[in-house]
């Protein structure tokens, strides 16, 4: 008779990642992802291993060739022994919420590299580029031991940003069709970028966009010890990956021989720890339905001209400072 199959519980799932198994693995990443019954659980009891891999974001433009440049980076570090983690955030599709997978069709003889796991999860919503439960799983990634993250944007353009929140490093990736360098410094990209890459060089108009790009580095970097190089490469070629790998190397390295490495963690771990809140006082205002009822009030007023909404939100905060249970949801 067979013997029953033992549920996966947080610490078994813990254990089973900090033990190196890749179903483990996958199964944590899910669990975390779905924000299912005990992620919580399972993120605590990973988090003494966290923050030894080095994150690395991978943003730019739609079509810039994004998961081409992180398959060949990915490449060139398993080729060495390195183990990396990739998670492709992809757009949500419409039809069943879940990820439409592109990235990992396209990555898929690397991801059968020992060395390599790759993960695509849908934005569900997100903003920003990066879902809600991007961190998390990187925390998971991280835990699990491997060297570097990748961590590949869905590619929105200007809004892209919030890939700073969780990433050590990020590589902005341009093609020569994105246009006049300085005006891509208007989309907010520029001046998150450690690296800056223009992909599919082979095309014309790629090295006036590189020294666009280097007059508005220079301009940018003035009184900065880090001045973001500008590559060129050839992704689907393996074409200047050489160079980018060495200059993501440099750039840890200057971050930790500065400190900044530390400071920018402490920065990503004040906007976790803000979001968190957040989430938390947005969950608690949704399932109080006697104060729920009451800013449907107040938002009523509000709508007819007969309140401030900034008085209004002085009302709520008064409201719950005198509330002795905040935190808990009641009926």
């Amino acid at each position: 008779m067979a013997s029953a199959v033992v549920p996966a519980t947080p610490a078994t799932l813990s254990a089973g990642v900090l033990a190196g198994d890749r179903r483990a693995l996958a199964r944590a990443i899910s669990l975390v992802e779905n924000r299912a019954d005990g992620y919580r659980e399972l993120l605590t009891g990973l988090h003494a291993r966290v923050g030894r891999a080095f994150r690395i974001g991978i943003t730019g433009p739609p079509g810039a060739g994004k998961s081409t440049l992180v398959d060949a980076l990915a490449a060139q570090w398993a080729d060495r022994g390195d183990r990396v983690g990739i998670v492709a955030v992809d757009p949500t599709s419409p039809f069943t919420g879940g990820a439409l997978l592109g990235d990992r069709v396209r990555m898929g003889d690397l991801a059968e590299r020992p060395e390599v796991y790759v993960r695509s999860m849908a934005t569900r919503g997100s903003t920003g580029g990066i879902a809600a439960a991007t961190r998390d799983i990187c925390s998971v990634l991280d835990a699990y031991g491997f060297d570097w993250l990748l961590i590949e944007t869905v590619g929105v353009g200007q809004i892209e940003i919030e890939v700073m929140h969780i990433c050590d490093a990020v590589v902005v990736v341009f093609v020569p069709e994105s246009g006049d360098g300085v005006q891509a410094l208007k989309a907010g990209l520029i001046e998150i970028a450690h690296v800056f890459v223009v992909n599919k060089a082979d095309r014309p108009g790629a090295d006036q966009l590189a020294t666009e790009l280097s007059l508005v580095v220079a301009h940018r970097t003035e009184t900065d010890d880090w001045r973001p190089p500008v590559l060129t490469t050839e992704a689907t070629r393996r074409r200047g990956i050489d160079t980018l790998e060495q200059e993501i190397v440099r750039c840890r390295e200057h971050l930790v021989d500065t400190g900044r490495l530390h400071t920018a963690r402490r920065r990503q771990a004040r906007v976790e720890l803000e979001n968190l809140l957040k989430e938390r006082l947005h969950r608690y205002l949704s399932g109080h339905v006697r104060l729920d009822a009451w800013i449907d009030d107040l938002t009523e007023r509000m709508a007819h001209g007969d309140l401030d909404p900034h008085r209004g939100a002085d009302m709520i905060w008064q409201r719950l400072r005198a509330e002795s249970d905040v935190g808990t949801t009641r009926e």
